[in-house]
């Protein structure tokens, strides 16, 4: 069975961090409807989900993936890129503990969940602005002794690798090529977002459905005809925030 972490919408989140977009309002009651129709979704597709509450005054706390990299043996804690984030791992890690042996990303090495793409036992890890080279080895020999392949990918432009790509089965990866150096996926399939839609890559395929943000239908259409069953969701208020489906959950196996 899958288990989903999501954490509700803190009071705060109008100053989140942001990177590459500009402040807009956000509308907080919407934004908290928005994150509870997502867990919704999550629960009709199957999964077990972990609701936690709302860290009063860490603004990005919703955005849960990027605290922790979870693979079937192991859960490596993070060291965001963004200093002013690093207390949303405290708030996680007990949890955490009671699935998985906890590893952690330390030192000079800095590393964001939303950074990782997996694909099986290869887990492709974008340099970014959150994410270094340290951190990205550190990575890669905590999960040597499990077998899996860590595989650097350079990223521009946006905030995440996930920001710009995200496989969604099939031996398939949806992708901006602006912002994602695609040439460590030789091999895959690759459908590009519409170019109205830099955004629509950040994708997540469950239980049959690929989930994509309800403002890209345009990318959404493009995948449709490739013979996957597209699920949009609605997560304009999250997308003010620099955020996208998948940063809004932490899924694994339990």
């Amino acid at each position: 069975m899958l288990t989903a972490i999501t954490r509700r919408v803190s009071p705060c989140i109008d100053k989140c961090e942001l990177t590459f977009v500009t402040r807009r309002p956000i509308d907080i009651e919407r934004a908290r409807r928005q994150q509870q129709a997502y867990e919704r979704v999550l629960s009709d597709l199957g999964l077990h989900v972990i609701s936690l509450p709302a860290e009063q005054e860490l603004p990005d706390a919703v955005f849960v993936e990027d605290t922790a990299v979870i693979t079937d043996e192991v859960a490596v804690v993070t060291t965001m890129g963004c200093a002013a984030r690093r207390r949303e791992v405290d708030s996680i890690s007990p949890l955490l503990e009671k699935y998985r042996l906890l590893k952690s990303i330390n030192g000079a090495g800095v590393l964001e969940g939303g950074d990782v793409v997996r694909v099986g036992r290869t887990l492709f890890v974008g340099i970014s602005t959150r994410t270094n080279e340290n951190g990205i080895a550190q990575l890669r020999e905590i999960l040597k002794p499990y077998d899996y392949e860590v595989r650097a990918v350079q990223v521009k432009d946006c905030l995440h690798l996930s920001t710009g790509c995200g496989f969604i089965g099939r031996n398939t990866i949806l992708a901006n090529p602006f912002w994602v150096d695609l040439s460590p996926f030789e091999g895959f399939e690759i459908i590009e977002v519409a170019p109205s839609e830099p955004w629509g890559a950040n994708a997540r395929t469950l239980a049959d459905h690929v989930l994509i943000s309800a403002a890209s239908p345009q990318t959404a259409a493009r995948v449709s005809e490739r013979g996957f069953r597209v699920l949009p969701v609605d997560i304009s208020e999250f997308e003010k925030a620099e955020g996208g489906l998948t940063c809004m959950s932490l899924i694994f196996k339990s």
